[in-house]
């Protein structure tokens, strides 16, 4: 059976939770501070104290809530803290004054700062039995009895009551531990019982909110309690004895949380957007705003209420809009949303609990931006009433007008794009409007050649108009309609031949000179005085010629139909029309002639070899006739065989086999074999008739049982044919000719070599002895390069400078060689003069010796030559005048230079 026993409960709790949340509520929270807030922690105990046992809870404030903190007890042996700052019994002990204080310490495990607090503990004052039950501030649980055997008879329990929730409000400032309930069995009087709690906030996550004096079975909360985190425990109290049996069956305790006012509402977006046509009436929907509270939706903390507190810009009312405070819908309540004045609105939205109470309740702002969207309210106007343009005449795709026009609606939207269409003055439709997207102009083109022979101005009537109708009850007023005129400038155009092409029926074999037809041309340009000029464009066969003036089309050679240029018997000519306009035109004009065939062609035997047997058995030869012309000048055809040679007749015989084939068969018995030219006869069906006479080759061989060949001999008779017998004489010809040129190079080239050597003395050849050099001074105008070094370099450096062993290998050598006796610093031509000198006489002694072999090269520049530099005729050791009279002495080769130098001071 479960009782109740006690007063009811206090209602202390719920009053500091309230005033507590009055207090946040009115904004008067103070500022965080780390550390302990309570300088002094104070319980009320029971003088037997147990191991394990909880007894308070000290709170810490961690204020940017990242310090790990470390908590330690002054006296470790008697008393623990465990992280989340409840304090346990390490062992079981009587209270006494000298465990009535103690110190808490708590460290920052990083940066080693450190905090205490002083612990009080009070004995609970022993008071007489009567004055305890008389006591109504804790209320009491009992565990219900148990079913008892009565006369061996198992007894009925009654039915349990039900225990109720325990309300406990959140955010309570304690003291802590804060004594609930006190839970008891009945049998406690006989047996020594243990009391206990399990269940999530007790011995689960998250421990340590609710503990029980195991003698007492007294419940507490050690901390306060949040709302929004746990709204409800379910814990289950149990008794058991000190051996640990059960004793009473467990019973279930509820807690709930009761919530205080102690969130704000929360908007769900800080922002808000939203839209409204321009234009729209009061009452249409705009947005819809959301806050949420964490407090009890159902109760008054969490019912919210929703109002505009302000509006901008505030024209042309400055409540355009209001709110549903209960569901935050935004709606208009005043007309004349224009978009085109006031493109955007912002609202101040205001979110309070507690049913809207400005005095108790928590607000929170966001703000509601709505855009005026635009509507087609603003139809399109042209800038100007008539617009001109002109356009070549047979010209397409050319802008001939852009029309401008003005809409004030949101530019590049479908109520401010412009359509334009043109509802009079083009019939035909040879204009068309485009639009440009950009600048949202109408583009006039024309689309289809225009002539202006035949229309020299259009007034188009066009109107514009938007992708989208107008909004209801706006017309489009005169400015929407325009006129365009075009004017259509005359320009030269194509003569052009009419028909084009020009068929015309005549026989082949007309002679030249002949008078065809007259091909002419027209000028569609009637209101220019031009002149037409013809001109042969294109004649495969060079038949015809063409009048330049009056376009009369003559032969000047024989037309034929079995001509390769004709296909199909006709024959394709062009001629050319040239105006004489600025700038000149011209046009083209085909002439077809459709040739008639006449018998101009006699027909010939095909094949035109064939081979048979010496003897009339077993088989013959079949031929028939060839004839370029057609019916009814070609088969069927007539075979016959000469009367002269008189051998033709008399070994051959011809048998018609139907008009286009013929039979050919020995008329002896026996003809040796070899190759015979048998002439045939051959009539065609032309009218008059033409015949010729045809020769076919016949090869006449031994033949076997089937008529087939068997003998050599026809092989080697029918050798080779005219044609290849002509290939392989080309082909020798063009290989003695390449011969022949390999040849004649080869000749030539040794000539040349022979030319070019030196007409000079093996013994004086001193080319041998050229020395590379691969430094290059700066030519004559190279002023610091001295000249005197090459004349004479031993005047310059003498050998003491040079050590022993080192000297360019180009250079002179310090001792003098034999081969090359030193020479004197006197300034004459020396052993180049000699040298030239020897190879001219050797030219001039020389009849058959080219004028250009006299002309050498002289590269030697060894020891012992005292020669001046070649590149300046100038340069001397000695800087005086050189005498040059002597090339006087050296011929007529030397003529030019003598007179040059030699000649006196000129």
């Amino acid at each position: 059976m479960c009782r109740i026993v006690g007063a009811p409960r206090t209602l202390l709790p719920l009053l500091a939770a309230l005033l507590q949340a009055s207090v946040e509520a009115s904004g008067e929270i103070a500022l965080c501070k780390t550390g302990f807030p309570e300088d002094v922690y104070s319980a009320v105990l029971s003088q037997d104290v147990h191991e394990g046992q909880p007894l308070l809870n000290v709170k810490f404030s961690n204020c940017n809530g990242k310090r790990k903190v470390q908590y330690e007890s002054s006296e470790p042996a008697d008393f623990k803290v465990d992280e989340d700052g409840m304090v346990y019994a390490v062992r079981s002990f009587p209270l006494s004054s000298e465990h009535a204080k103690f110190l808490i310490y708590a460290q920052d495990k990083e940066t080693q700062e450190k905090w205490q607090v002083a612990v009080k503990l009070s004995l609970k004052p022993t008071l007489p039995e009567d004055s305890v039950k008389e006591s109504p501030e804790i209320e009491e649980i009992v565990f219900p009895r148990q079913a008892t055997k009565h006369n061996g008879h198992l007894q009925r329990q009654k039915r349990d009551w039900v225990i109720p929730p325990i309300n406990l409000p959140e955010n309570s400032r304690g003291p802590f531990p804060q004594e609930l309930v006190r839970i008891r069995s009945d049998r406690d009087k006989n047996l020594s019982l243990r009391y206990s709690v399990t269940g999530p906030g007790a011995d689960q996550p998250p421990t340590g909110i609710f503990i029980i004096n195991p003698i007492s079975g007294q419940l507490s909360v050690t901390k306060p309690l949040d709302r929004e985190l746990i709204a409800r425990f379910h814990l289950r109290a149990h008794a058991v004895d000190i051996n640990g049996n059960q004793v009473e069956n467990p019973i279930d305790i509820v807690i709930n949380v009761i919530d205080m006012n102690d969130n704000r509402p929360e908007f769900l977006h800080q922002v808000w957007n939203g839209t409204v046509p321009e234009g729209s009436k009061p009452g249409t929907y705009v947005m819809t705003v959301t806050a949420i509270d964490a407090d009890d939706p159902n109760a008054l903390n969490g019912m919210l209420r929703y109002r505009i507190l302000s509006q901008a810009p505030s024209t042309p009312s400055p409540n355009m809009f209001t709110i549903n405070n209960e569901t935050g819908d935004i709606i208009t309540v005043a007309a004349g949303l224009d978009r085109e004045k006031v493109q955007q609105y912002i609202l101040i939205i205001q979110a309070t609990d507690m049913e809207g109470n400005p005095t108790y309740g928590l607000s929170n702002t966001a703000t509601a931006v709505i855009t005026v969207t635009d509507v087609n309210d603003n139809p399109p106007e042209f800038t100007a009433m008539t617009f001109y343009g002109e356009v070549p005449e047979n010209r397409v795709d050319v802008i001939v007008a852009n029309l401008t026009v003005t809409d004030k609606d949101q530019p590049h939207t479908p109520a401010w794009n412009a359509a334009y269409r043109i509802s009079g003055g083009d019939p035909t439709g040879r204009f068309a409007i485009q639009t440009d997207p950009n600048s949202n102009d109408g583009l006039v083109t024309v689309v289809k050649p225009i002539d202006f022979e035949t229309n020299r101005m259009f007034v188009l009537t066009v109107a514009a108009e938007n992708q989208v109708p107008l909004a209801k009850g706006i017309q489009h007023p005169p400015q929407s309609t325009a006129t365009v005129s075009v004017t259509v400038i005359d320009v030269n155009e194509n003569p052009y031949f009419a028909p084009n092409p020009k068929i015309i029926r005549q026989e082949e074999g007309l002679h030249a000179g002949t008078m065809l037809t007259t091909f002419t041309a027209q000028d569609p340009d009637r209101y220019m005085q031009q002149n037409i000029r013809y001109t042969k464009l294109s004649d495969p066969a060079n038949w015809l010629k063409i009048d330049p003036v009056n376009g009369q089309i003559t032969t000047i050679a024989v037309l034929d139909r079995e001509s390769p240029n004709v296909k199909n018997n006709i024959y394709n000519a062009t001629f050319l029309a040239s105006d004489n306009g600025i700038p000149p035109m011209s046009g083209t004009g085909t002439l077809q002639i459709y040739l008639l065939d006449i018998n101009d062609n006699a027909p010939q035997v095909l094949p035109q070899e064939a081979e048979t047997c010496e003897t009339p058995d077993p088989n013959s030869i079949n031929i028939t006739a060839l004839d370029y012309d057609i019916d009814p000048n070609a088969g069927p055809f007539a075979f016959d065989l000469p009367l002269s040679p008189v051998t033709i007749k008399r070994n051959w015989t011809i048998t018609r086999l139907n008009g286009d084939f013929a039979q050919l068969n020995l008329k002896i018995k026996f003809l040796e074999a070899g190759i015979y030219e048998v002439p045939i006869i051959i009539t065609d069906s032309g009218n008059p008739p033409k015949s010729n006479i045809s020769i076919l080759r016949v090869k006449v061989c031994q033949c076997d049982s089937n008529g087939d060949c068997t003998d050599v001999d026809r092989i080697v008779g029918a050798g080779l044919g005219t044609g290849a017998i002509i290939a392989i004489l080309l082909c020798i010809i063009i290989l003695l000719i390449l011969v022949l040129m390999f040849v004649v190079w080869m000749k030539r080239r040794d000539k040349e070599r022979q030319a070019k050597q030196l007409l000079i003395d093996p013994e004086d050849d001193v080319r041998d002895n050229i020395l590379k050099y691969d430094e290059e001074g700066g030519g004559e105008e190279d002023q610091d390069y001295d000249l005197s070094q090459l004349q004479q370099p031993d005047t310059v450096e003498p050998d003491a400078i040079k050590p022993v062993g080192i000297r360019r290998l180009d250079e002179r050598p310090i001792h003098a060689e034999p081969q090359y006796p030193v020479r004197s610093a006197a300034p004459h031509p020396g052993d180049i003069g000699d040298f030239i000198n020897e190879g001219l006489k050797a030219a001039d002694n020389d009849p058959t010796a080219p004028p250009y072999d006299s002309l050498l090269v002289f590269d030697y520049e060894g020891s012992g030559s005292t020669a001046g530099s070649l590149s300046s005729l100038n340069s001397s050791s000695s800087g005086g005048e050189q005498d040059y009279d002597y090339l006087n002495d050296w011929g007529p080769r030397f003529k030019k230079l003598a007179d040059m130098y030699g000649g006196g001071d000129d």
